[in-house]
């Protein structure tokens, strides 16, 4: 994998300065692994949240076992205040306003946000969105550029207002996915890392001097905008006979979920773990067949 940082597009006023929450008031909505590496860069930073919003606990895997969303046992750890309300009502709500907030953070936290709860906070709602808006505003901002082939991906940290990641962004970072071929591109759960230890990183830059108002706002570029929706099991459907870039990227893409699979002889499906690409041909390299254990394809 080749992923290189290219370049810092934050546009402030001001000169960077050490960010810390040291006497501000600050949430954080998230809910995914992503979240917690974001929560750990701002950890670096000396920026701990007073509170962590996130999803309640779900029955995950075949046994159905009570399990809380990764932010949640990331904030057990850090003896961090925690709510986890099924939805975002006004009897949470009423709640949230009992405080005085400087500032909410919404990271991948997976529910829509009303305009009440953005009026909430005196310095609005920062989001971190893993790609160079206004690209790939929607559900999956990081398969998307696997997907198409790009050559560069990022992070974008804007100030949330309500239309689905359309606020006026505060800062940007570019990184490049591949350089001279594109069986560079990295597979989606690499991605997914690198990007939110960046973007953490970058929020934390971010936050000090947005709270320091030495930030200018820039408006999106609406008639760019292009956006990414939801992926169903289908979508990782591989056929062999297809052009082998284009199942490449699939592969990639969807190491984690979906999983990009085919069906074999049995007509059981078969999840592609790992492949290559050589010689402008598809190598698979690890499957593994429905319920199995991961093997050699050979």
């Amino acid at each position: 994998m080749n992923i290189t940082k290219k370049s810092n597009s934050i546009k402030t006023n001001g000169d960077l300065q050490t960010p810390t929450s040291n006497g501000m008031n600050i949430a954080f909505f998230g809910s995914p692994e992503l979240a917690v590496t974001v929560l750990e860069e701002l950890k670096e930073k000396n920026i701990v949240p007073s509170l962590i919003v996130t999803q309640p606990n779900k029955k995950v895997g075949r046994k159905l076992i009570v399990t809380p969303p990764p932010v949640k046992t990331w904030a057990d750890k850090n003896s961090i205040l925690t709510q986890q309300p099924e939805k975002l009502d006004e009897e949470f709500i009423s709640k949230l306003k009992l405080e005085k907030w400087d500032l909410f953070i919404l990271v991948a936290y997976g529910k829509i946000i009303s305009q009440e709860i953005l009026d909430i906070p005196v310095k609005g709602i920062l989001n971190l969105h893993p790609s160079l808006l206004p690209k790939y505003r929607g559900a999956t901002p990081i398969h998307s550029p696997i997907l198409n082939g790009d050559t560069e991906t990022g992070v974008s940290i804007v100030l949330l207002d309500n239309k689905l990641d359309h606020g006026p962004i505060l800062a940007q970072e570019k990184i490049t996915l591949w350089e001279n071929s594109i069986s560079e591109m990295p597979i989606e759960s690499d991605l997914e890392k690198t990007l939110a230890q960046l973007g953490g990183k970058l929020l934390g830059e971010t936050i000090s001097k947005w709270l320091n108002n030495e930030i200018i706002p820039q408006e999106q570029n609406h008639e760019e905008a292009s956006f990414c929706n939801k992926f169903k099991s289908e979508n990782a459907l591989i056929d062999l006979k297809n052009n082998s870039q284009e199942n490449f990227l699939k592969i990639q893409a969807f190491n984690k979920w979906p999983k990009a699979h085919y069906f074999g002889r049995d007509n059981k499906r078969v999840i592609i773990k790992k492949a290559h690409l050589k010689d402008d041909k598809l190598i698979i390299d690890r499957v593994t067949h429905e319920g199995g254990q991961e093997i050699d394809f050979k």
